[in-house]
């Protein structure tokens, strides 16, 4: 079966939730061939989510499972706003995501990453420290696109598995499962979420995954899916069974 499981109906607050906007959602997804479709849109716009109609419209579509879900900003020390948000809906899923550190966006632009003044291999430790964090909390069912790190093209020195090594350790003990989000495709490093060799060292821990597209918006949904899938299934990859 094919599913998206990171997919913001909101994109950035620039559409409501209305059930014409859900459909086109849907009927992208049913045209793509998924059996699943996850709305996960941003803890920020919680006040603007419509679960219930989400619910309803994807009554129209009996070929597919919609779930709702949300993503979460991880910061450490942040546990308790975590857990209100995660108690403001009954959530399907939830997708934690670090998209920060010190402050700093890191998928904004060159600059304001650049901003923290980190070697590549620094800043890749303080990274995966913090994606070792989220991984070992127990809030989230789903880690997102866990190398983020890399979006304008910034590589470690030092094999990132290695680098990384922490967080999926972290990832194997919770349980929790990380997501082959293909937006990185779209993005300047040209590469899906994450590696290659994260990817596999993911599957040789025996980490359950999902697939995502992180779609904005409508025609990006289940983009690269199908490929994502074919991926998993090379690599003998155990699907979270959340989403079974």
């Amino acid at each position: 079966m094919l599913i998206d499981t990171h997919v913001h109906l909101l994109g950035h607050r620039d559409r409501p939730a209305t059930a014409a906007n859900i459909r086109l959602f849907l009927a992208e997804a049913a045209r793509r061939g998924l059996g699943l479709i996850g709305f996960s849109d941003h803890e920020e716009y919680l006040a603007d989510m419509r679960p219930d109609l989400i619910r309803a419209v994807a009554r129209e579509y009996p070929e597919l499972r919609v779930l709702v879900g949300v993503e979460m900003e991880f910061r450490p020390g942040e546990e308790e706003r975590i857990r209100a948000a995660l108690g403001r809906y009954d959530f399907d899923f939830s997708i934690g995501s670090v998209h920060e550190l010190a402050g700093r966006a890191l998928d904004l632009t060159p600059a304001e990453a650049g901003a923290l003044g980190l070697a590549p291999d620094e800043l890749y430790r303080r990274y995966f420290d913090c994606v070792a964090q989220a991984a070992a909390s127990g809030f989230f069912t789903v880690l997102g696109h866990i190398d983020l790190v890399k979006i304008f093209g910034v590589r470690s020195e030092a094999p990132v598995e290695e680098l990384a090594a922490p967080a999926l350790d972290a990832a194997a003990s919770s349980g929790v499962a990380i997501e082959l989000n293909t937006n990185g495709s779209a993005k300047p490093v040209g590469e899906w979420y994450p590696s290659p060799p994260l990817l596999a060292a993911a599957a040789r821990r025996g980490i359950p995954m999902t697939t995502g597209s992180d779609a904005h918006e409508a025609g990006r949904v289940g983009r690269e899916i199908r490929e994502a899938s074919a991926a998993l299934r090379a690599l003998n990859v155990r699907r979270a069974e959340k989403f079974l």
